[in-house]
């Protein structure tokens, strides 16, 4: 019986391509912008010092994001140590479409930081581009309740840039390299968070 599996579409060059077009953006972001995620590292661990709580946002793989980052402060990332609060506003599923269907898609995040945020906490928006109307919204909201914000962006930064307290722009054209920095990101600064608050543990 002949089989209907096809050969691999892929080859070993073009897979490797790939892998090399995103080791070159990698070095490339982390030689322009370590400053820029080690300052951002420092406000996490000063909004967990201080008794806030991290409340992560985006769509589509920027909401896979913000659960992966958010899951990691909440369970463990490398270390055994207590808790810590963070809040992806991605998963609530009947808060969303409530919102939505209520008073537009756009309200979906900025609601929920309107009713859980605190001056104390950190708004952590996700966005490839910058311009999602929905991430504008939940920036704008935080800042209007003195909640400090910072941006993980992509190719120019978009609207979000210049609103945000701290900017963390990824300047590659590509969605997938970009979200592929941005949970690289996301990693180091639950280890800075395990290092500087969990490290005689």
């Amino acid at each position: 019986m002949a089989s209907n599996l096809r050969e691999p579409t892929m080859n070993r060059s073009q897979i490797l391509k790939i892998a090399e077009e995103h080791s070159f953006l990698v070095n490339r972001f982390f030689d322009r912008c370590a400053e820029d995620v080690s300052r951002a590292a420092g406000r996490v661990v000063r909004c967990i010092q201080q008794g806030g709580k991290i409340l992560l946002f985006g769509n589509g793989g920027s909401a896979a994001d913000a659960q992966h980052i958010a899951a990691e402060l909440t369970g463990r990332f490398e270390k055994e140590r207590p808790a810590m609060a963070a809040i992806a506003l991605t998963c609530d599923t009947s808060a969303l479409t409530a919102v939505a269907n209520d008073t537009g898609y756009e309200r979906v995040f900025s609601r929920q930081i309107e009713a859980l945020g605190r001056k104390e906490d950190l708004a952590i928006a996700i966005s490839t581009s910058g311009n999602s109307p929905s991430v504008i919204h939940a920036v704008r909201t935080a800042r209007e309740h003195d909640i400090e914000t910072l941006g993980l962006l992509g190719r120019e930064g978009g609207e979000v840039r210049s609103m945000v307290d701290h900017a963390i722009v990824v300047g590659a054209q590509k969605t997938s390299r970009i979200q592929e920095i941005h949970i690289l990101i996301g990693h180091i600064l639950c280890e800075a968070v395990e290092t500087e608050l969990f490290q005689a543990r």
